[in-house]
């Protein structure tokens, strides 16, 4: 039977690569974004390729909007069997530590509206005691650096409430999954360099994660050399990581 799953952030680079896994299974597809043209080329794409696709245009930032959003998301198909939360955006860090309105935005589009987001999620497949709560981090959270720490900052945070969340929701058979990719080629990190072998691209970054929902994973690294790497940088001391340039 086809799975109902929502996207949050649907249009994302990662999200939209993802999606194009599951069209292909036909499974039945909730979208929402805020770009309602890009909403509407990509529900075209993926029912062309075999998936069942309603869309509804959300304004992540906006948190009083969150509610409905996930009501429409729920209502769509009747219930969801997986929730995707796939949004966020990468800030200048300079611009962060310069202009508090701007580390306000990464906080709230980062931290704050997808673990509200996925709060309410949570309650609705308690309820049902089923389902799965996806959310995008990053391996940016693992530790504080300061090229992106305001970034890395709300991502870490992210992964605190994911864990908790998970803890929570345990015994109601709800699994929640923790995806932390590594440098993706996307509009999010287009003013940064993007050569060398960490870089992957959404295409290359989606298949795992279909398998890491598909087979209930708590954790993701995603391309999976990225567990090693955080592995070493968390464990290095304070008196050799202060003398990095990252």
């Amino acid at each position: 039977m086809a799975r109902r799953i929502a996207i949050f952030g649907a249009t994302s680079g990662i999200a939209a690569a993802t999606a194009r896994l599951w069209a292909k299974r036909g499974e039945r597809l909730v979208l929402l974004a805020r770009d309602a043209e890009a909403l509407d080329r990509l529900a075209r794409e993926l029912a062309a390729k075999g998936a069942q696709v309603e869309t509804t245009r959300a304004d992540f930032a906006d948190l009083s909007s969150l509610e409905s959003a996930v009501s429409q998301a729920w209502n769509a198909f009747g219930g969801l069997d997986t929730a995707f939360v796939a949004y966020g955006f990468l800030p200048r860090q300079e611009e962060t530590e310069k202009e508090p309105a701007a580390l306000e935005e990464a906080i709230l589009l980062n931290f704050t509206s997808p673990a509200v987001l996925a709060n309410m999620l949570a309650s609705r497949f308690e309820a049902q005691k089923a389902g799965m709560i996806a959310v995008i981090t990053s391996v940016a959270g693992d530790r504080g650096r300061r090229s992106n720490y305001a970034y890395g900052a709300a991502k870490g945070g992210l992964q605190r409430f994911l864990e908790g969340l998970r803890h929570r929701l345990h015994r109601s058979r709800v699994r929640v999954l923790d995806i932390r990719p590594g440098f993706v080629s996307t509009r999010m990190t287009a003013h940064l360099p993007q050569a060398g072998a960490l870089w992957a691209t959404p295409e290359q970054v989606a298949p795992s994660i279909v398998s890491a929902i598909d087979r209930n994973r708590e954790t993701l690294y995603t391309p999976r050399f990225w567990r090693a790497i955080l592995l070493v940088a968390r464990a290095l001391p304070n008196a050799i990581f202060h003398r990095t340039p990252w």
